[in-house]
């Protein structure tokens, strides 16, 4: 019934989204009702969204640290927000030194959202106890956005934190674990006051009718659709391994569905421009993997996907030798 507009309340897939974040969170069938979700084209419509709703018109700032997903940043450069970046340890935590500094020292306009990753892309790592203390010190008046994007694969949620804190929110997303990334389908976890002032800033219908159904299919087929999750994780555990045994490479621990990895520093080239010459190679070879950051990011494939991509890569580094 193409001719009638899609359902703008979203009402049906809120009620499935609620059912499935109260019982993967293992919480009583009531914590989460569809009064506390708003759906969005994609995380990216929400993150635009929440930066409209508490930002905009120079009301405030934005705080990220680097590297993390990209879409804050340019979200809020687009919209004219300030964006604060602050760096990452060795460890990829936060430097959070720096950014209770820049929390503290920013006016004219002071930061009203802070966005985190758990875990953080491109980096695979989950928040730390101390990086979770200091998001739970945060002052009420700060917008805390925690995307939980890779949530199947990680298993970390702070979801049943949301009632007692008013001024968070959990983003998700059904492109990954779902595989939904071509009809664009996201939400987010907020207090259903915060939820109503995002529902005034989204626009209408803002999800077509098949979007809509595929992502409430996906939910009432969940059982079916993430069972695939084990065998991800036992290939990805596979690929660091195999990864980890080559001298040149510096691959970290990851609690999502790809890996990431950087040359070790040689005098031969810069680590940057090594980097984007493998990345150029694989594409060449018909394997994608994203380059970011001085180092790429591996998403973990079928077993035979992955076997290739391991042989190109090291081949690659042997051109560069």
């Amino acid at each position: 019934e193409t001719n009638r507009y899609p359902d703008g309340g979203h009402e049906k897939l809120k009620s499935a989204i609620a059912e499935y974040v109260n019982e993967s969170a293992n919480l009583s069938p009531s914590v989460f009702t569809g009064s506390h979700i708003s759906v969005g084209n994609g995380s990216d419509e929400l993150i635009r969204s929440i930066l409209i709703a508490s930002c905009l018109g120079g009301q405030g700032s934005i705080l990220v640290a680097q590297p993390t997903f990209s879409m804050y940043a340019i979200l809020g450069q687009t919209l004219g927000i300030p964006v604060v970046t602050v760096g990452r340890e060795a460890n990829f935590e936060i430097d959070l030194q720096a950014a209770q500094v820049a929390i503290e020292q920013t006016q004219n306009p002071p930061i009203r959202a802070v966005f985190v990753v758990h875990p953080n892309s491109p980096t695979a790592n989950p928040l730390t106890q101390a990086e979770l203390a200091w998001i739970r010190s945060l002052s009420e008046h700060i917008l805390v956005v925690i995307d939980e994007a890779y949530f199947e694969f990680s298993q970390h949620t702070l979801a049943a934190e949301l009632p007692q804190r008013p001024n968070w929110v959990v983003l998700r997303t059904f492109s990954k674990a779902f595989r939904l990334a071509a009809l664009r389908v996201g939400y987010c976890l907020a207090h259903p006051e915060l939820i109503a002032i995002l529902e005034k800033v989204r626009l209408p219908y803002n999800l077509p009718s098949f979007s809509l159904t595929a992502a409430t299919v996906a939910l009432e087929n969940r059982t079916l659709l993430l069972e695939s999750i084990p065998q991800t994780l036992n290939e990805r555990a596979k690929l660091i391994q195999a990864l980890s045994q080559h001298s040149t490479l510096q691959v970290w621990e990851s609690a999502t569905n790809f890996v990431y990895v950087r040359l070790k520093p040689n005098g031969s080239h810069s680590q940057d421009a090594a980097i984007k010459i493998i990345h150029q190679n694989l594409k060449a070879a018909g394997t994608l993997v994203r380059e970011i950051n001085a180092g790429l990011l591996i998403t973990v494939e079928s077993p035979e996907e992955n076997v290739r991509t391991l042989n190109l890569l090291l081949a690659a580094i042997v051109d560069l030798s």
